[in-house]
């Protein structure tokens, strides 16, 4: 064999190994799988560095104690805020004009270059008066009107050899205003020559733009932009508890955090990434907890799919939410309802596992808020009130009741909480009630997800095991009219199973419920069985024995066939499965054996097509069904015998072997079965008849 071969068999031997593995493995794979993914949805969603301060939103109060600064720092402004104001001031900064002389310097010149020898001055006195309240008002050239802001409210600074001032720039004029203006006062007589003279002439601009003084101004005001918008001393109060959080002190708050983890990061104290990986760690160390409480205690989740799918989901739920919900700082978190954890588990897993995976879950969320000894100490403390309240939910009631207790354990514990924390109640936050107030409403949400949650996962719940044994349900109506007998009989193994149920620990409305309709199969012929036929002749008389054996059987297959057509819950068929299990119809197996000595039987001719119990409740189901039909033929009062006879032959046939039962369970329920029958035959007292006088 050469080496290639020789590699190529090893490597398909440990391809087969791997495959062999895999195959016995399955579950345990899938549902490592499972955990591996929830793990790593929690990683995902979880904030990531520091929540010390990490779920508050802007618009809202800040929900924890004050918050004080323990170092000096600026509240910077955005770039794009900076060069907004700047901006600004390129816009609004007053153009700076010179003044080229005093008023009556350009007055005087233009007089004299323009009318003397040439007007009586008297005479054009008001025109002369309209030219120096010009030049004293200021004329500026049209040139320069490109530099002027809008005209309205705006300001100019002038600036002279007295100083700088500012005027409004509506006291100005331009050059073509002030001409027209003297024009409107210019009326010339008969012997004047003013109008051959250009008016525009001798109005001059008194004032002209400083281009380079205005540029100067412009720079030193946007070179005074601050870029910070306030300034904070160590030890000053940034916000304090229930204040409104505006927008200049989120960014006040943000702007601490992000310079504080920066100080923690120089000094070596903090660093993102190792709490990123402390958080990671102890997410996998919860969920590894969780995963080992189940395997260790609660064997019957590993082994039921649905059960370790739901528990586990349960508890990645809320872990996820909280991480987003903090990531986002959409809202407090004490709004979610955590009670519908334990609750949903209680009523399709158990209590223990509930308590289990609430506080796992808690622990999971607080390590991603801002205050985890307040979340930690309310989330428990309900969860404990929630499972201790609704051990199980049969009405609406019920759950109002559990919806008002956790509120009430809410408030109690959070005032507790502030009173031990701050010495007082003036610290006390009513918002943070309407919180509690919300989060327990929102359990009520529990009713409506129960029948989500059984459709998806197969659970059934009080609910609607009480409605589905409700006398008034569609096939039991049907039962109750075309089959009295297996009516009645149905009634009282129902009533027998749920008293031993009770005995033993198992859900004795399961096993009630299961037994009203585990017999639904003999309505496709109920004369055929002779809890129907009322003393009349038997159908059987006139079949043989396979015959009436095969239609017999049949009762449980057109049961199933039934429950699947009504839909009804996937425990509920397995009742009429299981309730015979994989035994023999016993009358006719024996009748034709006897009538056929010497032939070899095919047993499955008289088999029935079900498997055996693998619960308490089908097990018990079984024995009271075999127990009540074989009391209607005991002639002599020996209940006793009976049952033992009865469960020792289904214990010794193996019929219970995939069953959770154990021998003291099995003594507990013949006691129970032998008390039930003693109290249902026993001896009536014989009335003594009258005598007739002589």
């Amino acid at each position: 064999m050469t080496n290639h071969e020789q590699t190529t068999n090893k490597l398909n031997g440990w391809i087969d190994k791997v495959l062999a593995f895999t195959k016995k493995n399955r579950r345990s794979i899938m549902q490592g799988l499972l955990v591996v993914l929830c793990i790593g949805c929690i990683i995902y969603f979880m904030p990531k560095g520091n929540t010390a301060f990490s779920n508050y939103k802007e618009g809202s109060p800040w929900e924890y104690e004050q918050l004080v600064a323990e170092f000096s720092f600026d509240v910077p402004k955005t770039a794009k805020e900076i060069e907004e104001e700047r901006d600004s001031i390129r816009e609004n900064t007053p153009p700076v004009f010179r003044q080229l002389g005093a008023p009556s310097e350009f007055y005087s010149a233009a007089i004299s270059t323009s009318f003397m020898g040439h007007v009586d001055i008297e005479s054009r006195r008001p025109l002369f008066n309209n030219l120096k309240s010009l030049f004293e008002q200021g004329i500026i050239a049209d040139s320069d009107t490109i530099y002027l802001p809008a005209r309205n409210n705006s300001v100019i600074s002038i600036y002279n050899s007295s100083g700088t001032h500012t005027t409004e720039i509506r006291n100005f004029t331009t050059t073509t205003e002030a001409s027209a203006s003297l024009q409107r006062h210019t009326q010339p007589t008969a012997s004047d020559t003013i109008d051959a003279i250009d008016i525009s002439t001798f109005i001059k601009p008194n004032f002209v733009c400083d281009t380079a003084a205005t540029s100067l101004a412009i720079a030193k005001g946007v070179n005074a932009v601050d870029s910070t918008i306030r300034h904070i001393d160590e030890g000053k109060v940034i916000i304090r508890k229930d204040e409104i959080v505006d927008k200049i002190t989120a960014r006040a708050i943000n702007t601490y955090i992000e310079q504080k983890e920066k100080l923690e990061k120089s000094q070596g104290k903090g660093n993102w990434l190792f709490m990123l990986l402390g958080q990671i760690i102890f997410i996998i160390l919860c969920m590894l907890l969780l995963l080992a409480y189940i395997r260790q205690y609660k064997r019957e989740i590993m082994e039921n799919s649905n059960k370790f799918v739901f528990t586990i989901l349960a508890a990645t739920l809320y872990p996820v939410m909280v991480g987003f919900i903090t990531s986002n700082a959409i809202t407090s978190v004490f709004v979610l309802p955590f009670a519908i954890v334990p609750i949903m588990l209680c009523l399709f897993i158990d209590h223990n596992t509930a308590f289990v995976t609430n506080l796992i879950t808690i622990a999971m969320c607080s390590i991603m808020v801002g205050s985890p000894y307040k979340f930690l100490l309310l989330q428990s403390i309900a969860g404990c009130s929630a499972i201790l309240s609704l051990r199980d939910l049969s009405s609406r009631s019920q759950m109002f009741r559990c919806v008002i207790t956790t509120f009430i354990t809410y408030s109690v514990t959070y005032l507790c909480y502030e009173l031990v924390t701050s010495s007082g109640l003036h610290n006390i936050s009513y918002r943070m009630y309407t919180y509690l107030i919300v989060s327990s409403v929102l359990t009520l949400f529990t009713y409506p997800l129960m029948f989500i949650i059984e459709k998806t996962f197969g659970f059934i719940s009080s609910v609607t095991l009480i409605e589905l044994s409700n006398l008034n349900s569609k096939l039991l109506q049907r039962m109750s009219q075309e089959a009295p007998g297996t009516f009645q009989h149905s009634m009282q193994v129902g009533n027998l199973a749920a008293e031993a149920a009770l005995a033993v620990g198992a859900n004795p409305l399961e096993v009630r419920t299961g037994a009203m309709y585990h017999d639904i199969g003999k309505l496709y012929s109920p004369i055929l069985f002779t809890e129907n036929q009322n003393g009349g002749i038997s159908p059987h008389s006139k079949m043989t024995a396979i015959e009436s054996a095969q239609a017999i059987i049949k009762h449980v297959t057109y049961g199933i066939e039934m429950a699947e057509h009504e839909k009804l819950p996937k425990k509920i068929i397995d009742f009429i499965s299981t309730h015979h299990a994989a035994g023999k119809t016993g009358y006719f197996y024996i009748t034709y054996k006897n009538e056929h000595p010497n032939e070899e039987i095919d047993e499955l001719m008289f088999t029935y097509p079900g498997h055996k119990p693998t619960t308490k409740e089908q097990a018990i189901l079984l024995m009271a069904d075999c127990v009540e039909a074989a009391s209607h033929s005991l002639k002599e009062h020996t209940e006793t015998e009976l049952v033992d006879k009865i469960i020792d032959s289904k214990v010794n046939d193996k019929e219970l072997s995939l069953s959770p039962l154990t021998f003291q369970d099995i003594y507990t329920i013949k006691n129970v079965f032998k008390r039930r029958l003693m109290a249902i035959y026993h001896t009536r007292i014989s009335y003594p008849k009258e005598k007739k006088q002589e």
